[in-house]
């Protein structure tokens, strides 16, 4: 079953705790699909089945839980975290998403943890790589904070918003919301993959020049008298 059909199929009242379940767990560094478990929250409340500021504050509490916990696991288990997961889960987090997303906080800082709240790839890496990167954690809340209640808050009433004006048209509330929640998935997916690509030949690059450096041979020292 789809996230969108089991969403709507469960009652009313617990479609807030498995936004915010869903959210938090993608958030902590779990491969979830919580933007299309926010989306499709956010069509129901247009059609009148759930709140909207319920489903806005229990997605924005489950995003900075989530992110939270992620990065006390990085800050426990720093980069080696990483390397394990990248063997057992090379999709997500292979060395040149990790190289990627490091990139990342080398370039914004905390404002990567922000901005990456709105990249699928990229939101499952800012709470638990900001933790193995020892980013302060004052500056993490802020920025975590901040990113969750600008996606999710947002995300919600935009969707509200678009639910609401186009009701008249839809024959099932879920086809919206899977079709933005696609756009912006293969958005994301696609920006990081580019990165990625470029990472690795800069990776190659790099590996080659100094492996022709090894190659040369040493300058004869001069003889002594």
């Amino acid at each position: 079953m789809h996230i969108d059909a089991w969403i709507e199929s469960v009652p009313p009242n617990a479609v807030y705790a498995l936004v915010a379940l869903i959210i938090g767990l993608e958030s902590l560094g779990i491969p979830l699909p919580g933007e299309i478990a926010l989306v499709s929250a956010a069509l129901l409340s247009a059609k009148g089945v759930v709140s909207p500021v319920w489903v806005a504050g229990c997605a924005i509490a489950g995003a900075i839980i989530g992110d939270s916990i992620g990065y006390s696991i990085g800050r426990k288990g720093g980069k080696q975290l990483f390397e394990k997961l990248g063997r057992k889960f090379p999709k997500h987090f292979g060395p040149d998403h990790l190289a990627s997303a490091e990139r990342s906080f080398q370039k914004w800082g905390m404002w990567a943890v922000f901005f990456g709240r709105f990249i699928a790839l990229l939101r499952i890496f800012a709470g638990p790589l900001a933790g193995a990167l020892k980013m302060p954690y004052w500056k993490f809340l802020i920025a975590n904070v901040l990113g969750g209640v600008v996606w999710a808050g947002g995300t919600t009433l935009l969707v509200y918003q678009v639910g609401k004006v186009a009701e008249q048209w839809l024959s099932r509330f879920s086809w919206v919301g899977l079709l933005l929640a696609v756009l912006i998935g293969a958005l994301s997916a696609w920006i990081m993959k580019r990165r990625a690509a470029r990472t690795a030949k800069q990776r190659e690059a790099e590996d080659a020049a100094a492996a022709t450096a090894a190659a040369e041979p040493t300058a004869a020292a001069p003889a002594v008298d």
